[in-house]
């Protein structure tokens, strides 16, 4: 920034100058002085863009680190999201997972509950047949040894 420097010429040349003797005044070079301050005049708009342009600069720069901190931020939220619903899909699948081994093991214990008692029905059944048979043998066989006493009664009647 040259009309910077200028003016801190300027005032360097001021401060040095030699004093009036009891006053606060000092004596400069008229033509050295305008010269640097002209200088100065003549230096300052184009300072002035030039610092302009830096500002308009930096305040590019910081929108561009806004938006693309805003876009970070928006990826994140989205990846965030993207996480919590696939947690939530995996949890859905583990509860429909666990529902469907309920259900199975439910109807199983059914189906065993119907088939203990279709062979219950059936072990009765022959059991009842069984008694019958048991039954009936067992009078058969008591018709047999009552058969075997007259047989000996009808021998005893013969041998007399």
């Amino acid at each position: 920034m040259d009309s910077i420097e200028k003016l801190s010429t300027a005032i360097t040349l001021i401060e040095e100058a030699r004093g009036v003797p009891l006053s606060a005044s000092c004596v400069v070079h008229r033509g050295e002085i305008l010269e640097i301050l002209d200088g100065a005049r003549i230096a300052l708009p184009q300072d002035l863009s030039a610092a302009e342009a830096i500002l308009a600069q930096r305040d590019n720069l910081v929108e561009e680190g806004r938006a693309s901190a805003e876009q970070m931020i928006a990826t994140a939220r989205e990846d965030v999201a993207r996480m919590i619903e696939q947690t939530a899909i995996v949890q859905a699948a583990r509860d429909e997972a666990q529902r469907i081994l309920d259900d199975a093991r439910a109807l199983a214990a059914d189906e065993r509950a119907e088939v203990e008692s279709y062979i219950d029905g059936r072990l009765a059944t022959l059991e009842v047949i069984l008694n019958k048979t048991l039954d009936a043998v067992a009078r058969g066989r008591d018709r047999l040894d009552g058969a075997n006493d007259k047989d000996v009664l009808s021998q005893l009647a013969d041998d007399k």
